[in-house]
């Protein structure tokens, strides 16, 4: 299989979209899965979102406890009140970091990539991830954590609507 393309740019229409449900995990998810898992460790990326790769699906991969772990239609379900704000960068903003601050532990149920339910309670650099990826599916990017949020260009958000087309 072939490394999918990444889609990059914060103003890019599929990266900025609530991603659909997965209704079940099929032939083609599970290709989709494998295809996601070879781009991650070629861009020796911490997870990547399938909105990542143009497909606007509630599908993730995260680095959790060392292990790239898939999360299909996942839902944080606890946020700890405790914080921490780390350095984040993402493949689909090249050369962009932000200071995030996130919920230093969470709970997650998901279905794995058998389509069987899991909940797991993630903490640290597991937990950052996690979120990391999630904010994808809801077509949050790391540019939206500035202080203040950085003003969109009208023109270049029509133009890449123009484009997509």
């Amino acid at each position: 299989m072939s490394l999918l393309p990444i889609e990059k740019g914060a103003d890019n229409p599929i990266l900025r979209r609530k991603a659909a449900k997965v209704p079940e995990v099929t032939k083609a998810i599970k290709k989709l899965i494998k295809g996601m898992r070879e781009t991650v460790k070629a861009e020796d990326g911490a997870g990547l979102a399938a909105p990542q790769v143009g497909q606007s699906l509630q599908l993730c991969l995260a680095l959790v406890e060392g292990k790239m772990t898939v999360l299909i239609n996942p839902e944080i379900t606890w946020r700890s009140e405790e914080t921490a704000t780390e350095e984040e960068g993402c493949l689909s903003l090249p050369g962009i970091q932000v200071a995030v601050t996130r919920p230093a532990a969470i709970a997650v149920k998901y279905l794995n990539e058998n389509g069987l339910p899991e909940e797991r309670k993630l903490s640290d650099f597991s937990a950052r991830t996690a979120q990391h990826e999630t904010d994808h599916l809801k077509g949050v990017l790391l540019v939206d954590y500035l202080t203040p949020p950085p003003q969109r260009d009208p023109e270049q958000t029509q133009e890449a609507r123009h484009e997509a087309a």
